[in-house]
C-alpha cells in the first residue's frame, strides 16, 4: 500500500470527480482524465464547490482545502496515466465503452499498476478479461455523493488476485470509506441487485396508475423510513444509469422479475434523465 503515491481517475462526471476528491483528501495525487475538456472544468468546479462547502463548514481547514487542490491533475490524454499506480474507472455505465476503456488503459498503464473500474453492476470477470493482468482488476464501486457515502462495494473477478483485494480495501480504508466485499461478481453486485429492482417497481407503481410520483416517495419514506423516495432517488441516480443496470440484471439473470419498465424507457428516450438533464419524475427546471 506504500507504494501507492498516484491514482488516476478516468471521468470527470458526479462519480469521478467525487472520487477524485476522496483520494486527494486522502493524500495522493490525481490525475483526473476525461475526452472532454469541458467535462474536465465542470468537474473540477464542482471539486471547489464542495470543498469550500466543507471550510465554511469547519470541516476543512483553508490550508487543507488548498493542499487536496494542490494534489489534482487533469487531463484529456490517456497517455498522462502511464505512470499511475492505481487506476480507478469511472466512465458512463456502458460495458462496450468500459471493455474499450480498460483495453487501452491496459496498453498505456505500467504493467504493475492496477486497474480498477467503478461499475455498479457490470462484469468485473469480463473487464480483467480483455486485459493483460486480470490478476490486477477488481471492482470498486462508490455511492454518490462520493464525498459523502460511506460505502465502497468491492468486487473481485474471477481472476482478481487476493494480493489485489487486500489492497483494494487498505486503499478503501486510506480514502475513510467503508469496505463491504461481494463474494460473487454477479449482476448488480450487493447494493443494485437490491435497489434497483426497487426502483423500478416504484416506477411500475407509476406505470400502472396505483398512484402519482409525489405519494409513491411520500409512501415510501414514511412507510419504511428512507429518506429520500425511490423516484427522487432514481432521478438523483440518472435514469439511464438506472435502465442500464435494470438491462444488466435482466439479461445477466434472464429472469422476467427484472424487465425494465416501459415507462422508464420512454422517459430515457425522451431525454428525461432526471436531475441532471434537468427533468425526470420531477421538474428542475423551474
Amino acid at each position: 500500500m506504500n507504494a501507492i503515491k498516484k491514482i488516476g481517475v478516468v471521468g470527470a462526471g458526479q462519480m469521478g470527480n467525487g472520487i477524485t476528491q476522496v483520494a486527494a483528501a486522502a493524500g495522493f495525487s490525481v490525475i483526473m482524465m476525461d475526452v472532454s475538456e469541458k467535462a474536465l472544468e465542470k468537474g473540477l468546479q464542482t471539486i471547489k464547490n464542495s470543498t469550500d462547502k466543507l471550510t465554511q463548514k469547519n470541516l476543512l481547514s483553508a490550508l487543507d482545502r488548498e493542499t487536496l487542490l494542490s494534489q489534482i491533475k487533469t487531463t484529456t490524454k490517456m497517455d498522462d496515466l502511464k505512470d499511475v499506480d492505481v487506476v480507478i474507472e469511472a466512465a458512463t455505465e456502458n460495458i462496450e465503452l468500459k471493455l474499450k476503456i480498460f483495453i487501452e488503459l491496459d496498453k498505456i498503464v505500467k504493467p504493475e499498476a492496477y486497474l480498477f473500474s467503478n461499475t455498479s453492476s457490470i462484469s468485473i470477470t469480463k473487464i480483467a478479461a480483455v486485459t493483460s493482468r486480470p490478476e490486477r482488476v477488481a471492482g470498486m464501486h462508490f455511492m454518490n455523493p462520493v464525498p459523502l457515502m460511506k460505502l465502497v462495494e468491492a468486487i473481485r473477478g474471477i481472476q482478481t488476485h487476493e494480493e489485489t483485494f487486500q489492497l483494494l480495501r487498505q486503499l478503501t480504508e486510506k480514502m475513510g470509506k467503508v469496505f463491504v466485499p461481494s463474494q460473487k461478481d454477479m449482476p448488480g453486485f450487493i447494493v443494485n441487485r437490491i435497489l434497483m429492482p426497487m426502483i423500478n417497481e416504484a416506477v411500475y407503481t407509476l406505470h400502472e396508475g396505483i398512484a402519482d410520483v409525489e405519494s409513491i416517495d411520500a409512501a415510501m419514506k414514511l412507510g419504511t423510513n428512507q429518506p429520500m423516495g425511490p423516484l427522487t432517488l432514481a432521478d438523483f441516480i440518472g435514469l439511464d444509469t438506472c435502465l442500464a443496470i435494470m438491462n444488466v440484471l435482466y439479461h445477466g439473470l434472464g429472469d422476467s422479475k427484472y424487465r425494465p419498465c416501459p415507462l422508464l424507457v420512454k422517459y430515457v428516450e425522451a431525454g428525461w434523465l432526471g436531475k441532471k438533464s434537468g427533468k425526470g419524475f420531477y421538474n428542475y427546471q423551474k
